[in-house]
């Protein structure tokens, strides 16, 4: 093994430390599921993690099963896996961990909610604490990973303050974004790294403040020019994607290669929605809802990664300072279900935040946080 690969080995290993011992805080005798797939550089990162939890004293479970994407069912094994409630769960996935073929179609309730996933079900009951990092790469889970929290923290706690006293937010970009979404009644969700209490989770890469938008209140006019996320993986946007919004649902989608595959992704969510219907693996007349949600402005989030740049990753992309992100489908107020949730980027927004006593603030001028 040469010298640069070995480095490479060593910080990697640091980083998983990172995640282990700050994110997670695990403890000695605590039951860590690691899910994770075969191509090596995803195995690789999974492995640095198993080790960082036997080191500390946990007790690491490493399962590994075929790449899914966005439209695909996990192995049951896993699902089993999930629901035996272990104290820790990581995704690390080369694409997405997988639909729950038996949720989806007698869904968990928790409080009044349904749940179409054993994982949702066992966060919003908090029986457990987690992290996923679908498509993460060695080189972004070492830069992105090993970050100053502290400032994370208190960033993500300004834009989620914000985002939750707002009624709108109006977000205009150079690419050509002119876009009001309303938020009135949503909370903010924080993507800070602080994984330590049960039903704790996000992304490592953290680095992200979102919302749910109402449903049904967004008008405008949407240019992603950074990222999009598509059924079988994401990609930089090289001729901008321009999608037309009205009453909260997506209209029209027009642009060149990358627009032609998004609205292959959403008629996709469209179609198998009414096909699951079919098949029984959606509950009686859900195939209607969820092929309308498909269309759903279901998240409007904030990066706030220092080290996040836009590599064509979304799980890096939408954490990237300079950016916001647009969600197509599902939201996480789980009001909103469909078999899709495509994250794409608009880069150097501007975001006015509209209060309810008629005042504003300017969150991103030009992409850059107003303090």
């Amino acid at each position: 093994m040469d010298t640069i690969q070995v480095e490479k080995l060593d910080k990697l290993k640091e980083a998983a430390e990172v995640a282990v011992k700050h994110a997670l805080d695990v403890k000695p005798g605590e039951r860590v599921l690691i899910v994770t797939n075969p191509p090596l550089e995803t195995l690789r990162i999974a492995m640095a993690l198993h080790n960082a939890v036997h080191a500390v004293g946990g007790i690491p479970l490493l399962l590994v099963q075929p790449v899914k994407a966005q439209l695909d069912f996990a192995d049951d094994a896993v699902i089993q896996a999930i629901a035996s409630v272990p104290d820790v769960f990581i995704s690390m996935s080369a694409q997405k961990l997988g639909k729950d073929r038996y949720a989806i179609s007698k869904p968990y309730t928790h409080e009044g909610k349904s749940y179409e996933h054993v994982f949702h079900y066992l966060m919003a009951s908090k029986q457990l604490r987690a992290f996923w990092s679908p498509m993460a790469t060695e080189d972004m889970f070492i830069r992105t990973v090993p970050i100053d929290y502290e400032r994370l923290v208190k960033e993500v706690k300004l834009v989620k303050d914000l985002l939750d006293r707002a009624e709108y937010v109006h977000i205009t970009s150079p690419g050509g974004t002119d876009v009001k979404i309303g938020v009135r009644g949503r909370i903010a969700m924080e993507d800070d790294g602080n994984l330590t209490f049960k039903g704790a989770g996000g992304n490592l890469p953290a680095g992200e403040t979102f919302i749910s938008p109402e449903l049904e209140n967004a008008e405008g006019v949407i240019v992603f020019d950074g990222s999009v996320s598509l059924h079988d993986g994401d990609r930089i946007v090289e001729d901008p994607v321009v999608v037309q919004v009205k009453q909260g649902l997506v209209t029209d989608v027009k642009g060149g290669e990358e627009a032609r595959l998004l609205q292959d992704t959403i008629d996709q969510g469209e179609k198998k929605a009414l096909l699951f219907e079919e098949q029984g693996k959606l509950a009686p007349g859900k195939g209607a809802e969820y092929k309308r949600n498909a269309r759903n402005l279901g998240e409007l989030g904030i990066g706030l990664n220092p080290s996040g740049t836009i590599t064509g990753h979304m799980l890096e992309d939408e954490k990237a300072y300079n950016t916001c992100h647009i969600a197509i489908g599902s939201n996480y107020d789980n009001d909103a279900p469909a078999l899709i949730h495509l994250d794409c980027l608009i880069k150097q927004p501007t975001i006015l935040v509209e209060f309810a006593d008629g005042s504003f603030h300017t969150l991103l001028q030009d992409g850059s946080l107003q303090q």
